[in-house]
């Protein structure tokens, strides 16, 4: 929704119109840019008060226009007009009269489109606006006089897209247009819009952009040669690179020593360090796979390891994720998901690891109150839980279509679906849910209340920690960075110094950024 330009104090347009203008409205026919004869006026321009014009033109007439109709600045009916002020309402080339609507603002929602303008309003809340306005928009670049602007630029027309490395963000990170108020014809319209509005993420490593893999092949060689390691010129090198780099230097690294880089690390390093660096050197679906089968391998199974993965990644990554780990571990990996897992946790990871879930980005208003209404009914109006239903609706529909539903659900059951999950399920089944409705809701929201719970308490669970750091990091760190100082005011840089020490407190925190 555009809201147009805030009124500057003193300057155009006045209070009661907006910008940009409907028909007839600013500037007026024939305005700025004027055409010839306009400002600045051959030959001068505006003279000081009670002053002649500088320099002045042939003839000596100047600004403002002398008397007698002498041709000045600008000429009728220009900006600013002629003596007597701006045109009186309804006259030609006016403001809206008072009490007329000027198309702006909320009583867009119910009217038909504006003519095409640059409209840069106040954006959304949210993350990832454009640059400002280019130099030749609304004020013009040499106008009279220039007014300060807001310092936002419209919202990018496909979103955004992260560097090379992890990929693209999820299914909950997907391009898509921010819903415009002309767009829309009624209030549920604009409840569809909000739901299916992304956000764009920012991650906070990003590719260097002096690299050069054979120099860093370099500098690592010199930090492991010889008697002990130099761990702080490996950080500065591996903290600094994204994945797509880290995979170059394996191969200039082999090619320049004959050597396979991870082994001579690991013969160097040890402890969390080491488990963090080898982390940073595997592809991310690779990474994904040995986290899985971690998870699932000795006594006991990581359940929170196997939920994070299977509610944050997109049906692409699922889908890579099982192609690579049936080839490196000769495992079906829903197989092996059934053989750990049991119950409706086990199909809730079934269906999840299916990857078939609907990743449009539209949002039918509809379907979202028959599925709130449905899972009202599977929970709290029934006596016991239609597990079946949450399932179904939960694994199958796409987030923005989750949202709008989670909405719906509200309005109907009077209580958040998360409070109805935690009435109606227990255990692994009520985490599982319960991930899906957070990250269906903020990923990075979600990523930061697991940091917290990894570093809080007696211990650190150093696995979660490497695992959201790593993959996380050039995806959403920002937004996650933010999300965890604002629910609980500190930062997470200083959360990860508190809580860690030596060459992996260095590295994380490298990674995290500032």
């Amino acid at each position: 929704m555009s809201y147009g330009y805030p009124y500057q104090q003193g300057g155009a347009p006045p209070p009661g119109g907006g910008y940009p203008p409907q028909p007839q409205g600013y500037p007026p026919q024939g305005g700025y840019p004027p055409q010839q004869g306009g400002y600045p006026p051959q030959g001068g321009y505006p003279p000081a008060p009670g002053g002649p014009a500088y320099p002045p033109g042939p003839g000596g007439p100047g600004y403002p226009p002398a008397p007698g109709g002498a041709p000045g600045y600008p000429p009728a009916p220009g900006y600013p007009p002629a003596a007597g002020g701006y045109p009186q309402p309804g006259a030609p080339g006016a403001y809206p009269p008072p009490g007329q609507s000027s198309g702006l603002g909320f009583d867009a929602l119910a009217g038909p489109p504006q003519p095409a303008a640059q409209s840069y309003g106040q954006p959304p809340g949210g993350y990832g606006y454009g640059a400002p306005p280019a130099p030749g928009g609304y004020p013009p670049a040499a106008g009279y006089p220039p007014q300060a602007q807001p310092a936002y630029g419209a919202p990018p027309a496909a979103g955004y897209h992260p560097p090379a490395g992890y990929g693209a963000p999820g299914p909950y990170y997907q391009a898509s247009s921010y819903p415009q108020a002309h767009k829309m014809s009624n209030p549920q319209q604009l409840a569809a819009g909000m739901a299916a509005m992304t956000i764009a993420t920012h991650g906070t490593v990003k590719a260097y952009p002096s690299f050069n893999a054979e120099e860093d092949a370099k500098i690592l060689r010199k930090a492991m040669k010889g008697i002990g390691t130099d761990e702080k010129s490996i950080i500065n090198v591996i903290g600094h690179r994204n994945n797509k780099q880290r995979q170059d230097i394996i191969i200039a690294y082999k090619q320049a020593y004959g050597k396979d880089l991870i082994k001579d690390l690991k013969s160097e390093l040890s402890g969390n360090f080491e488990s963090l660096v080898k982390a940073m050197f595997m592809k991310p679906r690779h990474y994904d796979v040995y986290c899985l089968e971690r998870s699932m391998s000795g006594i006991g199974t990581d359940e929170s390891a196997l939920i994070e993965i299977f509610t944050s990644r997109s049906n692409a990554e699922i889908k890579e994720i099982k192609e690579i780990f049936k080839k490196e571990r000769k495992k079906d990996l829903e197989k092996a998901l059934k053989s750990e897992t049991s119950g409706h946790f086990s199909r809730l990871l079934v269906s999840l690891c299916n990857a078939s879930r609907n990743e449009t980005t539209s949002v039918d208003q509809g379907k979202a109150r028959a599925d709130a209404q449905a899972l009202y009914q599977a929970g709290e109006k029934k006596w016991g839980t239609d597990e079946a239903t949450f399932n179904m609706i939960m694994c199958s529909r796409s987030i923005p279509q989750l949202r709008a539903t989670f909405i719906e659900y509200h309005k109907i059951a009077n209580r958040d679906i998360s409070k109805s999950i935690e009435g109606e399920f227990s255990g692994d089944i009520e985490e599982g849910l319960k991930a899906v409705v957070e990250t269906a809701r903020s990923a990075p929201a979600y990523f930061a209340k697991r940091l917290y719970k990894s570093m809080s308490g007696a211990g650190t669970d150093d696995h979660t920690l490497i695992r959201i750091v790593v993959s996380r990091s050039e995806i959403d760190m920002v937004e996650i960075k933010q999300e965890f100082q604002r629910t609980y005011s500190k930062t997470l840089g200083s959360f990860i110094q508190g809580d860690t020490s030596g060459d992996y407190k260095n590295l994380l925190t490298t990674l995290v950024g500032p």
